[in-house]
């Protein structure tokens, strides 16, 4: 038990736990996000100002931060929701839809897209229901190519089957903090930081540990010579 007590003092120890358990929380609110909404992609940032509807020469997201739109640096939350509960109609009134882009390749089919859904159609040929899609800030409706069969596009349209999810709620500004994150200068800051606090959690208390015991065995010596 002693042993234990021990160990448990140590502030290596403590340390070491502390990241592991900050690790688990973050990793374990992401996977638990992904379950309870139903999607690979439960958060996301917008990096596109193509949903950004300009209220006179403004569109920053300060002078209007809660339009029925979306600006770059915001923080949307997605739920995964059956196609037929999509509701496909004009500016403010459909939903906002999150899909992958339809490419070429199967390989391409990583950029995702944050539109409004102003019309749906089922497809009478396979059953599928198809969106067409308009960034509210776009002057017409996006026109996605045949380029992989009616699986994926048909008409102009999306299918179904790259449909992510609908946006349910929208946080002003957040998201800038997660574009942030993505550039370069980003990442510099972050390992700075992580130097910074393995330098203090680790070496700055392992210098001042010597210089402490230097002094203590400098203070014995004194005291045993007198």
């Amino acid at each position: 038990m002693d042993k234990i007590r021990k160990i448990w003092e140590n502030e290596y120890i403590k340390t070491a736990i502390m990241i592991i358990l900050i690790i688990t929380i973050v990793f374990g609110f992401w996977y638990g996000s992904q379950l309870l909404l139903g999607t690979q992609f439960p958060a996301l940032a917008v990096a596109s100002g193509s949903m950004c509807k300009p209220y006179g020469m403004n569109c920053d997201g300060r002078s209007h931060p809660f339009s029925q739109t979306l600006h770059i640096g915001d923080l949307i939350v997605i739920q995964g929701i059956a196609p037929k509960e999509i509701k496909a109609a004009p500016y403010p009134h459909g939903d906002i839809i999150v899909f992958q882009q339809a490419k070429p390749s199967a390989s391409s089919l990583d950029e995702l897209i944050v539109h409004r859904a102003i019309y749906s159609e089922t497809n009478p040929n396979n059953g599928l229901i198809y969106f067409k899609t308009q960034g509210d800030a776009n002057s017409g409706p996006d026109h996605h190519n045949d380029y992989r069969g009616e699986n994926y596009s048909w008409n102009g349209m999306i299918s179904e089957n790259l449909l992510v999810g609908k946006v349910v709620l929208r946080v002003p500004w957040i998201g800038h903090i997660a574009l942030f994150l993505h550039n370069s200068s980003g990442i510099f800051i972050i390992v700075i930081l992580i130097v910074i606090l393995v330098i203090v959690e680790f070496i700055v208390p392992l210098f001042s540990g010597e210089k402490a015991e230097v002094e203590q065995r400098a203070e014995t010596e004194r005291i045993a010579k007198t």
